[in-house]
């Protein structure tokens, strides 16, 4: 495995994990995880990439070694998040960036609002979230505020063995070397014995805000940046929504390609490491 070294910083009020592979003098790669999941999985995707990289991978806000937001989560902050993470790690270079799931959500609102600040964008298996209709909101807002009476707590297992079975049953892809080395990344011991997940059990609130395609797209319009999408064959997310609203969706992109995965769920970097970053190499070329 490539070596990986942890850097802590006092983020917008939060201590800030950020992992790093290869030479600071490296061309920058930035690479963001999706919900719960932590930048410690993407090692084997890392593994595969042939080009030297000084590749950037932050720990969400309350996910992985970061702090966790006494004040829940709401999805602007990844953005202000990752506006202070890119000023910091390349304050003169614009950015290549590759988002997974919620990560490519962030990465691509971050590549509109931000345009001349990203130089390529990766959409890794995301922008599949149903469109949520206004009707829904009264019973969305009362859910949130049920669960504020009520909740969720820390899940514990009785051991890495026994947490990696159960993402084998998720991710059944994963060798039990690999998924052994997914619950290490995503748990750490309680002291009592036990493990616990990594990630704030708060960030299994369900919102009371809908999510509102237009919006997303009118910011995705404002990219510049050449994007690719790539996806799993497998993956349930991509038929999350129907094949119509996927190409409107991927026309607000105005330099723009696609590339498939074959038998990869919508874990990439879990099912087929190797495939996944040799093409987003590929689109990467000499940017």
């Amino acid at each position: 495995m490539k070596p990986s070294r942890s850097e802590f910083l006092h983020l917008r009020g939060l201590r800030y994990h950020v992992r790093h592979w290869g030479s600071d003098d490296a061309p920058k790669l930035f690479l963001l995880h999706g919900w719960l999941d932590v930048s410690g999985t993407f090692q084997h995707f890392v593994d595969a990439l042939e080009r030297d990289w000084h590749v950037i991978a932050p720990d969400w806000r309350g996910l992985g070694h970061s702090g966790w937001a006494p004040g829940g989560y709401w999805f602007p902050d990844y953005l202000a998040d990752l506006d202070e993470l890119a000023d910091h790690y390349s304050p003169d270079e614009p950015l290549r960036l590759i988002g997974h799931s919620m990560g490519a959500q962030a990465a691509s609102l971050f590549a509109g609002l931000r345009p001349q600040r990203c130089q390529r964008l990766v959409i890794m298996d995301g922008l599949f979230l149903p469109n949520m209709d206004a009707e829904l909101a009264p019973k969305r807002y009362a859910s949130w505020l049920d669960q504020q009476r009520k909740p969720p707590v820390q899940r514990h297992y009785d051991g890495f063995k026994d947490l990696a079975r159960r993402v084998r049953k998720q991710h059944p892809k994963l060798s039990e070397e690999r998924a052994l080395y997914v619950a290490r990344c995503w748990a750490r011991e309680d002291g009592h014995g036990r493990i616990a997940l990594c990630a704030d059990p708060a960030h299994r609130f369900h919102g009371p805000s809908l999510y509102r395609a237009a919006e997303s797209m009118a910011v995705w319009r404002q990219i510049t940046a050449p994007t690719l999408f790539i996806d799993g064959s497998e993956s349930a997310f991509t038929r999350a929504i129907d094949s119509g609203q996927v190409a409107d969706r991927r026309q607000c992109f105005r330099d723009h390609r696609a590339a498939l995965v074959t038998g990869a769920g919508h874990m990439l970097h879990f099912d087929a490491p190797e495939d996944t970053a040799r093409q987003v190499e590929a689109f990467l070329g000499d940017s």
